[in-house]
């Protein structure tokens, strides 16, 4: 099972740093979720992760080898990501687009093999998009549509998947099929599988294993139920919360506060 780690990384643009000397090594096998403040280097690391930024400083290591070093088609049959927000051409149908996975195993003047349909016709049922496989993509809905890109990087058959904000933009519902999706692609497959998510009740239900960053670095990363605390959350996302036990799944449930229609506020005035 392939490998995924970084050393004394240092990332940004130009001459700011967004993220500086950090140290991660992903967990093999599980998923693991990036969380932090807008703008503290999440998609940003996750870039970098799958050599889509240079590091100014540090290594990114993939299966025991420097990855900037590696051949690109080597990477994207070990790696794949969903960047945040994919375009997809118009009038593109769904087969087209995850056919696009086969790419880094497509070869000049090779012909579609075996190999390669069944790959994709094992995406699309993952998915559940064999039904809609002949639509085009611009007529789905946002969860059809982020279920169709996803199995596109199935197609790809790698180990490891990388998601930026794979829920964004999608209704609760949508947001737990997708999720749902991706967990049992870990449990089924046991692909290792790391994504960015701001939702801390659904990075806790999901996650094997939680990187919070803070100040360009890890401040904290762990199993939910050791790390996600309300200390944390005032620390790294500068709000108070009250942080319970979920009572259906038994995660880390967090409780911001704040103002809002309070059904006990006579009850606190009356004992304060």
């Amino acid at each position: 099972m392939e490998t995924l780690s970084a050393h004394d990384l240092t990332l940004g643009f130009g001459d700011s740093i967004i993220i500086d000397g950090l140290d991660i090594e992903i967990p093999k096998g599980k998923i693991t979720v990036l969380i932090g403040q807008n703008g503290c280097g999440k998609s940003t690391l996750l870039r970098s992760l799958a050599r889509l930024l240079k590091p100014k400083h540090g290594q990114i290591m993939l299966d025991g080898k420097e990855i900037a070093k590696l051949k690109t088609k080597d990477i994207a049959k070990k790696l794949a990501i969903l960047p945040q927000g994919p375009v997809t051409p118009d009038g593109l149908t769904v087969y087209e687009l995850v056919k696009q996975g086969r790419h880094p195993y497509r070869e000049w003047m090779k012909q579609w093999s075996k190999q390669d349909e069944e790959a994709v016709q094992h995406a699309l049922t993952s998915t559940n998009m064999i039904a809609l496989a002949d639509q085009s993509v611009d007529s789905l809905s946002g969860g059809q549509r982020q279920r169709a890109w996803i199995a596109l990087t199935l197609a790809q058959q790698t180990e490891i998947i990388l998601l930026d904000e794979p829920t964004t933009y999608l209704d609760m519902a949508h947001q737990v099929d997708v999720l749902d999706l991706l967990f049992e692609l870990n449990e089924k497959e046991e692909r290792t599988i790391v994504m960015v998510l701001h939702d801390l009740n659904l990075a806790s239900r999901y996650a094997d294993y939680i990187v919070a960053l803070k100040d360009k670095k890890v401040f904290a990363h762990g199993k939910p139920e050791e790390i996600i605390t309300s200390e944390l959350v005032r620390t790294v996302f500068d709000m108070k919360c009250q942080i319970a036990c979920d009572p259906i799944f038994g995660t880390p449930l967090c409780i911001p506060f704040g103002k809002g229609r309070c059904l006990f506020a006579n009850e606190q005035k009356a004992t304060s």
